[in-house]
């Protein structure tokens, strides 16, 4: 079954500020150990929602207002420090649908394109109106068009970047390399039987 194109991702943000905001710090390393991604969601950012006594710190993710938003905002370096791939799994399962910021880690950005989430790069002052306008309303609409490369809010826009790969991948619903491989599946076996090494 082919793969939907991501063109569009529309919803409510939540600025998320910081550069340099490392995989560690979106998923700790000790809710790494599980089978599958399932429920990872709930440890997201972990360590700086919580205090040590477990009593919410009041991180933009809890806050009422931002319940249920799913694009997140940021500052440079984004998803930097190691390669783990659950960070994106975890911000996926936490309703996470697509990634502004001014720059992104390679390894994050490519394990994000993997599950079909976006991460466009703004400019620094594009993300600030962009959190000023969420944070004087909450409910505001936001969309991000992959295909055309821009931001929509109200009647405001901005351009945003991501690399030509990323964009073909993920505007042509080819943003999973194991998804794209199962589904040519007989065509695999048939060059394999065609090699001789079936």
């Amino acid at each position: 079954m082919a793969l939907a194109k991501i063109t569009q991702v529309a919803g409510r943000g939540v600025y998320v500020p910081g550069s340099d905001i490392d995989t560690d710090r979106i998923i700790p390393a000790r809710f790494m150990k599980c089978v599958t991604f399932d429920g990872l969601g709930e440890f997201a950012f972990y360590d700086v929602r919580y205090d040590k006594d477990g009593k919410p710190t009041g991180h933009p993710l809890d806050d009422p207002r931002f319940k249920g938003a799913n694009i997140l905002l940021s500052g440079t370096n984004f998803g930097c420090g190691s390669s783990r791939e659950h960070a994106p799994q975890a911000l996926y399962r936490f309703g996470i649908r697509a990634v502004i910021a001014e720059s992104f880690a390679e390894i994050f950005f490519g394990n994000c394109t993997t599950l079909g989430i976006p991460c466009v790069c703004a400019s620094a002052s594009d993300i600030r109106v962009l959190a000023n306008e969420i944070e004087r309303n909450p409910q505001l609409e936001v969309t991000i068009d992959v295909a055309a490369g821009k931001v929509f809010f109200e009647d405001q826009e901005f351009s945003i970047t991501l690399p030509a790969t990323a964009h073909e991948a993920l505007t042509t619903g080819k943003w999973d390399p194991i998804a794209e491989l199962l589904e040519n599946k007989d065509a695999v076996h048939a060059r394999i039987t065609a090699l001789g090494f079936a």
